[in-house]
């Protein structure tokens, strides 16, 4: 799909959001960027995207809730159009020692990193099927399409982002042959706050290509599953070689 003209709904990314959105704008695509607690970073990637020339909303919801996430894309489609490309960023990551998981803390990590892209999804491919083509970009982890947990006091965030893989294949299958689903697999991309530099060093040793990636890389791997016209269904790890480890 060319991007150029078409609006994109990109959820979640405070951190990678903006690079993603710059991306797209520079290929003459709209933006639109929902955020929760992270206004301030939605606003400044839609102030970059509009100094490119393309036209940017900023969208405040809590997608926890379903009639939320059906609410952001009707509100695009109101004020951008489309939309015709949706990328599925958002993400709740906290660690929580077994002993101490309840309800409330797996249902968040089900709702918000699982649940939500679902509601989007099903609630965006009716328009992009009308529209005749569409792309939808999901968000998994390194760790789940490597088949392994590898650090304790992550299961829902594990769990859930196990099923954004399946969700993203069959996904896939159920929206051929207008839509083209997949998703992205990052892995050490941006050094998260108050890591030390022991920890950093061993995150090092164990990537292969001995560096952070950047959130360019998360970019450039959205473009090409924006563009491509004959992958679907895949899952893309974007992790430096760390799974070979």
């Amino acid at each position: 799909m060319d991007p150029n003209g078409k609006v994109a709904l990109i959820t979640g990314g405070a951190r990678m959001g903006r690079f993603v959105s710059e991306a797209l704008a520079r290929r003459g695509c709209h933006v639109a960027l929902v955020y929760n607690r992270s206004r301030a970073s939605a606003e400044e990637a839609v102030g970059r995207a509009r100094a490119l020339g393309v036209r940017a909303l900023a969208l405040g919801a809590d997608l926890s809730m379903p009639k939320d996430a059906v609410a952001a894309v009707d509100a695009v489609r109101a004020e951008l159009g489309g939309p015709d490309i949706l990328i599925c960023m958002a993400s709740v990551y906290a660690s929580v020692p077994f002993g101490r998981l309840d309800a409330g803390a797996w249902q968040a990590n089900l709702d918000v990193d699982l649940s939500s892209a679902f509601h989007l999804a099903r609630r965006a491919a009716p328009l992009m099927k009308k529209a005749g083509a569409g792309r939808i970009v999901l968000f998994a982890d390194w760790l789940p399409k490597s088949g392994r947990p590898r650090y304790r006091g992550y299961l829902p965030y594990y769990v859930a982002k196990a099923g954004i893989v399946g969700l993203a294949e069959s996904l896939a299958l159920e929206l051929a042959p207008e839509i083209l689903v997949n998703a992205i697999a990052p892995g050490p991309i941006l050094k998260p706050p108050g890591v030390g530099a022991r920890a950093e060093a061993a995150v090092l040793r164990a990537t292969p290509l001995r560096r952070w990636g950047g959130p360019g890389e998360i970019a450039r791997a959205v473009m090409f599953l924006v563009e491509t016209e004959f992958v679907t269904g895949e899952c893309l790890r974007v992790d430096g070689g760390r799974h070979l480890r």
